[in-house]
């Protein structure tokens, strides 16, 4: 370890703390130069406390300084790093920042195994440290985006006694339901983002990796390990999800139990992130024990609103309140809204509750054969008939004869046939302007997103009535139960949440396929190898997961006369 002054902050290098089991970590401290005491603002996580955004995620950080110029006013810009803060912008504000590198990842030793028990406790042991240093006043706070965020959920349940508040900005708090498998369905995403940002930057890599340009040192420690150690020093997720397709133990001891999170807290989410955090945020919210809870959402890019002085002067109020005492925090409103227009407009709201008291939750009933939605259902049955790997069907409500607010959470009732003994549903809420064409929007992870989504796999369709309300059904997803081919089944399917602002002559749509929504533009190249064409980051595209003789069949959606299928809308009064 090593400790200097630089830009007017003592910055201890690469402190040791040592963990339960003797496996030591490494930290960075940056604090004021002089040696007084002062809350402290933690991040733990695996993308290396040592690599500069700048450096590890170049395409990032060149939106992020073209779009949002305050990001970069006001700091040199030398300690940036990929999802926590900014030390020159929090330790003049009175603020000890501390940066773990987690077991087994940058400086720090160890196995390498995301969420885990281990981890968790690790987070736990590394919380309890920082109190009781003589520049600590003895009050933790977390602040941090999604790894930095999501594991946030899973410390705090642990109740660590010297946690004062927690920031959980678009972190995911349901392993299974929104990492893993959506409705059941394995997501490929964290089997992709592993080696490209976790496992590069392993403990290890030595040399071989990126070096900090301010003190020389390996982002990935100073020890050199062959190819078959770093392999056995790492637990492979991808891996584990695929032989993990049920709600088992495996993702039990990953996700909290949210009654538990007493901590005060600040839960921000983003309505573009579909696939990975947004439901996690908000349920976050709905379900901690805790009696001091704010909701934010926002939209944007899921790293660029952190960073602006709209997110941080956000985030100051909150643990200023919490970790120092002062402001006027009591003052914030329950829910903060960034409500949602075309053309990426966000009018603020405040709120008191979610999902909002004065919702009138509206039935769009599906017309197979007439291809609509309607207020009213069809008398007639009719169905219609799609290749599970094509274009599926598009039913679109009719011109809205004023502007209409969708806000928070839907669900959709589809009674459905295949031909196979199962079937994925991929169900994507769609807007389409007086001409026809669809309008897209940024989401948090590309450019051009659809404004919800919502999947199930068929045979994990039996529901949890306990859990379950109208606006979100909740599968255990605890066993497979085939279909019988060509038989009609009733499924409910979860829409994660959203925030639209209809215009008058614009139409709502709804598209069932049976694979993932591709809105057939240009895509935007993603760092994991492929183009991103309206899921994001997060495709379901394993074949062991989806093996053609179940999933490309042909499926029958029914509607009218006694199976009425429908869209649940939640429409916010004018």
């Amino acid at each position: 370890m090593r400790s200097e002054i630089r830009d007017n902050m003592r910055i201890d290098w690469d402190i040791p703390i040592v963990m339960s089991d003797g496996v030591v970590l490494r930290a960075d401290v940056y604090r004021p130069p002089d040696d007084a005491a002062y809350p402290a603002l933690m991040s733990y996580g695996p993308y290396g406390k040592n690599l500069l955004l700048q450096d590890g995620y170049p395409w990032q950080w060149k939106i992020t300084l073209s779009e949002y110029a305050d990001v970069a006013s006001g700091s040199t810009n030398k300690y940036q790093s990929w999802e926590v803060v900014d030390p020159e912008k929090w330790v003049p504000e009175g603020y000890a920042v501390i940066r773990v590198d987690s077991r087994g990842a940058g400086r720090s030793p160890g196995v390498i195994d995301c969420f885990s028990p281990r981890e968790t406790q690790d987070f736990y042991d590394c919380i309890e440290w920082v109190a009781v240093q003589f520049w600590c006043t003895g009050k933790v706070g977390l602040n941090g985006i999604s790894y930095y965020a999501a594991n946030q959920w899973l410390v705090a349940a642990r109740q660590p006694p010297s946690l004062a508040a927690i920031c959980v900005w678009e972190g995911f708090s349901d392993f299974y339901r929104e990492a893993a498998r959506h409705g059941g369905i394995l997501c490929t995403f964290l089997g992709r983002w592993f080696p490209v940002q976790v496992a590069s930057v392993q403990y290890g890599v030595g040399a071989r990796g990126r070096r900090n340009p301010l003190t020389s040192m390996s982002v990935s420690g100073d020890v050199e390990l062959d190819e078959g150690s770093l392999k056995g020093n790492r637990a492979d997720i991808g891996q584990e999800l695929i032989v993990h397709p049920f709600d088992d133990g495996y993702y039990e001891a990953r996700t909290p139990d949210l009654s538990k999170v007493q901590t005060p807290l600040l839960s921000c989410g983003n309505w573009g992130g579909h696939g990975l955090h947004l439901r996690g945020n908000i349920n976050g919210f709905m379900l901690a024990g805790s009696h001091q809870k704010w909701l934010e959402v926002h939209g944007g890019e899921h790293w660029t609103i952190f960073y602006t002085d709209y997110g941080r002067s956000l985030q100051l109020r909150f643990f200023n309140y919490f970790l120092k005492g002062e402001g006027d925090w009591d003052r914030q409103p329950r829910v903060q809204l960034q409500v949602r227009h075309p053309g990426e407009k966000f009018v603020q709201r405040a709120e008191m509750e979610w999902p909002l008291a004065r919702t009138r939750w509206t039935k769009l009933f599906i017309n197979p054969s007439a291809l609509t939605l309607s207020m009213e259902p069809a008398v007639n049955a009719s169905h219609r008939s799609h290749s599970a790997l094509g274009e599926g069907i598009n039913v679109l409500a009719a011109p809205a004869d004023q502007d209409i607010e969708i806000t928070g959470p839907l669900a959709c009732k589809l009674w459905i046939s295949s031909t196979s003994a199962d079937a994925d549903i991929f169900l994507v809420v769609r807007l389409f302007d007086a001409s026809g064409e669809e309008v897209l929007f940024i989401g948090a992870t590309e450019r051009s997103a659809p404004i919800a989504q919502g999947w199930l796999r068929a045979s994990h369709r039996r529901l949890d009535l306990q859990r379950s309300t109208p606006w979100q059904p909740y599968h255990p997803h605890l066993e497979t139960e085939p279909l019988i081919p060509e038989q009609p089944y009733e499924l409910d399917v979860e829409i994660w949440p959203t925030s639209i602002v209809v215009p008058r002559g614009y139409r709502l749509g709804l598209t069932i396929l049976g694979r993932d929504y591709d809105h057939g533009k240009t895509g935007v190249p993603s760092p994991f190898g492929f183009e991103m064409r309206g899921c994001g980051f997060h495709p379901h595209d394993e074949p062991r997961d989806r093996p053609a003789e179940l999933f490309d069949s042909t499926i029958t959606v029914y509607g009218g006369g006694d199976r009425l299928s429908h869209l649940l809308v939640p429409i916010i009064p004018r």
